[in-house]
């Protein structure tokens, strides 16, 4: 599957259009990491269990996304995007989102 952030796949034409696809996820934070994020708050640097927490959910929702695309018969994904928010206290939630095509 091809992934690009612009609205073209270079030296590829888009040959059509199978639409919006998405895939997402909601994390929620752990009580033990929230101790050893607070010290880290204290002393400053990175919080690396949280760093890891959300690159594993990042790698979730666009494995979804891709999932979906495949399912409409895609072979490109264009206007990739990626958004986060909060849904409630101590939980995040990950959509990947974009364009689902087919390109030569």
């Amino acid at each position: 599957m091809i992934i690009v952030t612009t609205d073209s796949v270079p030296n590829q034409q888009i040959k059509e259009l199978k639409g919006y696809v998405k895939g997402n996820t909601v994390q929620a934070k752990h009580v033990g990491r929230d101790i050893l994020a607070g010290l880290k708050g204290i002393v400053g640097g990175e919080i690396k269990d949280y760093s890891d927490m959300m690159t594993e959910a990042r790698q979730i929702a666009v494995g979804r996304m891709v999932e979906d695309a495949k399912k409409k018969g895609a072979n490109a994904i264009v206007a990739f995007r990626l958004d986060t928010s909060s849904v409630m206290g101590g939980a995040s939630e990950i959509i990947a989102y974009g364009t689902a095509v087919v390109v030569e």
